[in-house]
């Protein structure tokens, strides 16, 4: 139980994954709320339960974890791209992505935080990141966050210090974060093993370069759990590695459908320019270690997306191309054809973020069915604007940094290091502290140049 939450705040969670996945628990949360004092022993009873139930049979959604099942259940798409680019362009592209998404992730740092995310009884998440900026006579939001504001008095909120060197009067590089480990250790994946990797791979991967506490929610879990599975100085991977792999990813994981592997996509994404079906199957193999269902699919969903994004000027048709990789029957499809109506039917940025937070912030703030839909809002409603997409992404609350870092890669992979406003991109000074090995500090483009450099590789 170590990692995130102690037992019972597992269990409960477990609740709310089962109810979400269609399951009846009325019963067992009125016995877990009728019993503050439950023993780990029962707890584990209670967990197994459960774990036990099966969907309704009303369950209008089908939603397998298993690629061909998957894929036996997407519409029609292009799968793999045609294009023209020039290596100048592609070069152009691929910086342009690894800018953007640094960009949006350091936007979206200052307000990981509850207050922000979440929002309270008087206002929501989102509301809170506009007083923000208003109390700093900073509104309209079109550049990074101020680190002091008059909301600090007149609404007690304030960035956490920690923050400060991703605020517009501190920041002078990238700073660490998990948004961006991710993005390198996909860059790593494809070039210690090409195409030619599974899931296994990438949990030793984790286990060799990534510390423990750099680890959240479902990627505790599962870097917990694959720990019971594995061998710390072999790399035989068992005969039985399936079975095993379903422990891995649900063992005390109610966080299987959180934000964390949809946050993974870009390096492989990256790998798979113009390519959204490969770009989706490689976000599959490393999703499946710690997510399941709509947490595999956010990840296939935005992999495809960026691939797209390359050699895609239509911001819609990327979208629609996500769609086509992911289940059609899936509660993550369902939730963003209504973001895209939502962002279809109004042009007032304000309005769109309170509507999309009241249409899906029943999910946890860092869900990824929520996150994803606000993503998809602020893309059509940036229409090919660099800044208004990703301070959409970063004002409508929930996951700020992942999804402003979302935004900012399919952006900036669209548009390029050239189409990027200057004002996002200088005061990073081209410098990347990731705490991963040899990448701390690094120059973005030399990341960028990798990236590219295994996109030719890999594409001959």
């Amino acid at each position: 139980m170590a990692g995130w939450s102690q037992l019972r705040g597992l269990v409960k969670g477990e609740v709310t994954q089962r109810r979400e996945e269609g399951c009846n628990v009325e019963e067992i949360q009125a016995e877990i709320q009728a019993s503050p004092k439950l023993t780990d022993s029962q707890l584990m009873e209670i967990y197994q339960r459960l774990m036990a139930l099966k969907p309704s049979s009303e369950f209008p959604f089908q939603e397998p974890n298993g690629l061909e099942e998957i894929r036996g259940l997407r519409p029609e798409g292009p799968r793999k791209l045609t294009y023209s680019l020039t290596e100048e362009q592609w070069k152009d592209k691929f910086y342009g992505a690894w800018l953007g998404r640094c960009s949006g992730c350091a936007l979206g740092l200052p307000f990981e935080n509850p207050t922000y995310m979440s929002g309270d009884e008087t206002y929501a998440g989102w509301q809170y990141v506009e007083k923000w900026y208003k109390g700093a006579n900073a509104w309209p939001m079109n550049n990074y966050a101020p680190f002091h504001s008059e909301a600090e008095k007149t609404h007690n909120i304030r960035i956490f210090p920690f923050h400060k060197p991703a605020t517009r009067e501190h920041i002078t590089f990238m700073p660490t974060d998990d948004d961006i480990r991710y993005t390198v250790l996909g860059l790593m994946a494809l070039e210690q093993f090409g195409f030619d990797f599974d899931t296994w791979d990438i949990g030793k991967l984790w286990h060799r370069i990534l510390p423990y506490q750099s680890v959240c929610t479902a990627e505790t879990k599962a870097y917990l759990n694959f720990a019971q599975v594995t061998h710390h100085y072999y790399d035989e991977k068992p005969e039985d590695w399936r079975e095993k792999l379903e422990w891995v990813r649900m063992h005390l994981n109610p966080f299987r459908e959180w934000i964390g592997a949809q946050i993974r996509a870009d390096g492989f994404a990256y790998g798979a320019a113009g390519n959204p079906e490969l770009a989706a199957e490689l976000a599959w193999r490393d999703a499946s270690l710690s997510h399941v269902k709509n947490g595999i699919y956010g990840e296939m969903f935005v992999a495809a997306m960026i691939s797209a994004a390359f050699v895609e000027d239509d911001i819609e048709r990327v979208i629609q191309i996500g769609l086509s990789e992911i289940p059609s029957t899936s509660r993550l499809a369902k939730d963003i054809k209504i973001a895209i109506e939502i962002a279809k039917s109004t042009t007032d940025q304000l309005v769109l973020v309170e509507r999309i937070w009241h249409a899906f912030n029943h999910y946890h703030p860092v869900h990824t069915n929520n996150n994803a839909a606000l993503v998809v809002a602020a893309l059509i409603h940036g229409g090919g604007d660099f800044t208004k997409a990703m301070t959409t992404a970063v004002l409508g609350g929930w996951d700020t940094d992942c999804n402003g870092a979302t935004v900012g890669s399919i952006m900036g992979a669209m548009l390029g290091k050239e189409g990027i406003p200057a004002h996002w991109i200088e005061p990073l000074n081209d410098t990347l502290y990731s705490q991963i090995p040899g990448f701390h500090p690094i120059s973005i483009q030399t990341c960028s140049e990798r990236s590219f450099e295994v996109f030719k590789k890999l594409n001959r």
